[in-house]
């Protein structure tokens, strides 16, 4: 099983190196996004890296319900919402890409 970060001290010794090949094109770009965000290439291969694989776990994280569960979570997905002050504010907000 994958261990958490959330459940690590947050300092730890990094004790284990990684070594990856790229292209140049590929390093200018990690670069150029790392300089953007203010971290070094490092920190920001390693943040993004972190980030992405635990999505995936998520992404595939099983979830062993027994049928009439399965049914009262699908007549809850099937409800309305419910409105309220956020949720308006929310729908009426501008996406950041528009």
């Amino acid at each position: 099983m994958i261990e958490s970060l959330a459940d690590k001290p947050a300092v730890t010794t990094r004790d284990v190196t990684m070594n990856i090949r790229v292209t140049q094109v590929q390093r200018d770009l990690i670069d150029a996004a790392a300089t953007a965000q203010g971290k070094s290439r490092s920190e920001f291969v390693l943040e993004v890296a972190i980030q992405k694989a635990q999505d995936v776990i998520l992404d595939r994280t099983f979830f062993n319900v027994d049928e009439q569960k399965f049914n009262d979570f699908l007549d809850l997905l099937d409800q309305p919402p419910v409105y309220s002050d956020r949720l308006q504010k929310l729908l009426k907000t501008k996406a950041p890409w528009e």
